[in-house]
């Protein structure tokens, strides 16, 4: 052998399972376009399978309960309930039930209500119908609210400086309770001025109100999220580059808001699906009947069929806006991703004295706890709905019980709860968020579910208790923030030093703990913090069902809900527990925005 015949061969050999590598790359290539439609299919099915099984999950007889449905009165007799059983074929089991309700789906027929005997599926279009155009109302809120909370920082960005703001005005309407906004609004608009008519669905003024209330707390939410994106994006390099080569901050701005929609995209489908499926207590406050509300009845009284088509037309909304939103955050970024060249990002600062808001909140809130942790809040020793006085501070409610000792003792629950919900939720999403095409089905479907059908599913199977409405939480809290870790992953990985990274021999677990995974956690860890009081109070709202707290437990929540009876009477029976709330809204976004690094300037 000549010398040079060793490299010849040693290169012929090395050639050899490099094609072969090649070839197991192209298939994964082929495949992976194809995982997150399975991951969605398989989601969808494995929900539909679990609300077919939930009446004979939650271990009662589900001719019993929906002959408590149809008349409270009549004697569950054993020939009573034998009849419902033979009627709508439950003795042959859940499984034949759910077979021949698929069946019929595909054949255009959605079964009929086993509680009124009406078709399901013309009277779910229907409210399918309202809850789509009641969005739309909605988003007519939001965008003025968004435009408004971001306008502050686009005038920074432009004049040189990348900073947050305290993000308290966006907190305080993020923690509005949508159905203590819907209940003002329709006292002071409604009773008081006769401006807009109370209830029904018959008008474009029926809309007016119920698009406040679900606008202003989504439109805070997602005001949050795009200032926060926008002063990200002001502290990236080529922004700096454009205004010294002289483009106009016309330019500018439109290039900086088309660089920071693709990682919201997600968010803002979230927001969609949440003024469809989430409005339930909006459209219970006014009489509104949209999908929501038809499919919380269901679930109340077990009708399956109604139950089943419900989801189904929540989860298929779900998929397709969150389909949607991924492709077009996608199709924005791919010019930056074909070249590699989407730009790094520095931390944005808050502006000096940003301390203030937080440590005002805090303070007030640590205050409102002290001064009722001596007071008793079961005792009843006061008139009921007495007004606030010096023995008195804050008023009694309903019963007479003192509303500053509930509030404060209340506090260690509502909090201690909601945090522990908030960060389990944060954990999971970094998780989940770190495979966005296989967890693409779970997070699309999980965000379509509001937490009170979550909470009637766990209750059903598990009891209820405050660590079932904890779990209910849970189940559905991670989804919007695997979806943001998913979108800002995305970005991460195109960036030109992350795609060098593998070819510098960095692994994968690497190259996420080091480059992707910091990239991350600041922004996610914000988001979460938003949504700690949207925790807080959905957990509050599944206590006040008898999904979690139960009464009289001092629970911020139920005490919001005890006093909203007597709001046009006593409007600090709610007024109370809703700006403990806020407190804690204010305090948890802010907090959470400050930094420590020099403020980002252009020269």
């Amino acid at each position: 052998m000549t010398p040079d015949a060793s490299p010849n061969l040693a290169g012929k050999r090395s050639r050899i399972p490099a094609k072969s590598s090649a070839r197991g790359g192209s298939a994964a290539a082929r495949l992976a376009p194809l995982l997150p439609a399975l991951s969605r299919l398989v989601t969808l099915l494995a929900v539909l399978v679990l609300a077919g099984l939930l009446p004979w999950l939650s271990g009662r007889d589900p001719a019993l309960s929906i002959l408590r449905a149809r008349s409270g009165e009549q004697e569950a007799t054993t020939e009573a309930l034998n009849a419902i059983r033979a009627q709508l074929g439950l003795g042959d089991g859940p499984w034949t039930s759910l077979f021949v309700w698929a069946d019929g789906l595909l054949k255009g027929d959605a079964g009929v209500s086993w509680v009124s005997g009406a078709p399901v599926l013309p009277g779910m279009v229907q409210a399918t119908g309202v809850s789509l155009t009641l969005m739309a109302a909605a988003l007519l809120v939001v965008l003025p609210v968004i435009g408004l909370i971001c306008a502050p920082v686009l005038r920074a960005g432009l004049r040189g400086e990348a900073r947050r703001g305290s993000g308290a005005v966006p907190a305080a309407l993020t923690a509005l309770p949508e159905f203590v906004l819907a209940t003002v609004l329709l006292v002071v608009f409604s009773v008081w001025l006769r401006a807009f008519p109370p209830y029904g669905w018959t008008s474009w003024t029926h809309a007016v109100l119920p698009a406040l209330a679900l606008g202003l707390p989504a439109g805070g939410l997602l005001g949050r999220l795009f200032a926060d994106g926008l002063a990200t994006t002001f502290s990236e390099r080529w922004v700096t580059t454009w205004s010294v080569a002289g483009f106009s901050n016309a330019r500018i701005a439109g290039a900086v808001i088309a660089r920071t929609l693709p990682g919201l995209l997600p968010q803002v489908g979230m927001v969609l699906i949440a003024l469809t499926g989430g409005a339930v207590a909006v459209e219970k406050v006014f009489s509104i009947p949209g999908l929501g509300r038809a499919t919380l009845g269901a679930a109340s009284a077990q009708d399956l069929p109604t139950l089943r088509m419900g989801l189904l037309i929540l989860l298929v909304l779900a998929i397709a806006i969150g389909s949607l939103s991924t492709l077009a955050g996608t199709w924005l970024l791919r010019p930056a991703i074909r070249s590699g060249s989407l730009p790094v990002a520095q931390e944005p600062e808050t502006p000096r004295g940003g301390f203030v808001v937080p440590a005002l909140a805090l303070s007030l809130l640590v205050v409102l706890v002290l001064a009722g942790l001596g007071r008793d809040p079961f005792t009843s020793a006061y008139l009921r709905l007495e007004a606030p006085s010096l023995a008195l501070p804050l008023g009694a409610d309903g019963t007479g019980r003192d509303l500053l000792a509930r509030v404060s003792h209340g506090a260690a629950t509502t909090i201690g709860l909601a945090f522990v919900t908030t960060l389990l939720a944060f954990l999971i999403a970094l998780v989940a968020g770190s495979f966005p095409r296989l967890m693409a089905g779970p997070i699309e479907i999980t965000k379509a579910t509001p937490p009170v059908i979550s909470g009637l599913f766990v209750a059903a199977i598990l009891g209820a208790s405050s660590s079932g409405a904890m779990l209910a939480v849970l189940a559905v809290a991670w989804a919007p923030l695997a979806a943001h870790v998913a979108a800002l992953s995305r970005q991460s990985r195109a960036q030109p030093h992350v795609r060098m990274a593998p070819l510098l021999g960095v692994g994968p677990l690497r190259l996420t703990l080091r480059y992707v995974l910091p990239a991350v956690v600041g922004p996610a860890l914000r988001h979460a913090m938003l949504r700690l009081p949207g925790i807080a109070l959905a957990l509050a709202a599944l206590g006040f069902l008898g999904l979690g707290a139960r009464p009289p437990a001092p629970e911020w929540g139920l005490v919001l809900a005890e006093g909203m009876p007597y709001l046009e009477r006593a409007p600090f029976a709610v007024l109370v527990p809703a700006s403990a709330l806020v407190l804690l809204a204010v305090f948890a976004v802010s907090a959470a925005n400050l930094s420590w690094r020099r403020r980002v300037r252009r020269r």
